[in-house]
Formats: structure tokens, sequence, C-alpha cells
């Protein structure tokens, strides 16, 4: 199954607000965690977004699960990428 990286934009201008619905947007991502959806995420220091790594089966199904993001609910994403991603080397690498 495809890998993907997701990566989210934020703004300072959301900020309070996603420090206000985190525990929901975590509740979200550890759900897919278990259900092995996602390999792992994190924000980036600099607070200007975060890095998702996602297994799905396709690009068109994967954003539209992102969608179920309730910080994407929320409107607290400024942008959304999404990249498949082959990893060769190291603990994603098929």
């Amino acid at each position: 199954m495809p890998i993907f990286a997701v990566h989210y934009t934020y703004t300072e201008a959301t900020a309070a607000d996603r420090a206000t619905n985190r525990p929901e947007h975590r509740a979200w991502l550890d759900a897919l965690v278990d259900a092995g959806t996602v390999l792992s995420s994190g924000p980036y220091p600099d607070g200007t977004g975060a890095l998702l790594i996602f297994r799905g089966d396709d690009e068109p199904s994967l954003s539209e699960l992102l969608t179920e993001d309730p910080f994407a609910k929320l409107g607290l994403i400024e942008a959304v990428r999404v990249v498949e991603w082959l990893p060769v080397m190291g603990a994603f690498a098929g």
C-alpha cells in the first residue's frame, strides 16, 4: 500500500484556535495510528505546519480522509500538500 507525505501549512492567525482544538486533532490522529493508517506525525518546531505520514490506497481517498481532521473542519489549516512517497531505506521502507 502506498505511503504519502502530507504537509500542513499553518499561520499565526490560527495558533490560538489550534491550541484549543489540539486534543481533538490528536485524538483523530491517534485513532488512525491505531488503525495503521498514520505511521507518524508531528508539527514543525517553528509553528509553520506539520508533517504527517500516511499509508493509503490512493491520493483521492486520502484527501477525502483529511477533510475529517478537526483542524480541517474548523478551517485551521492554510494549505495541504499530499505527495506519494517511496521510502527506500529506514523505518518506512518496504
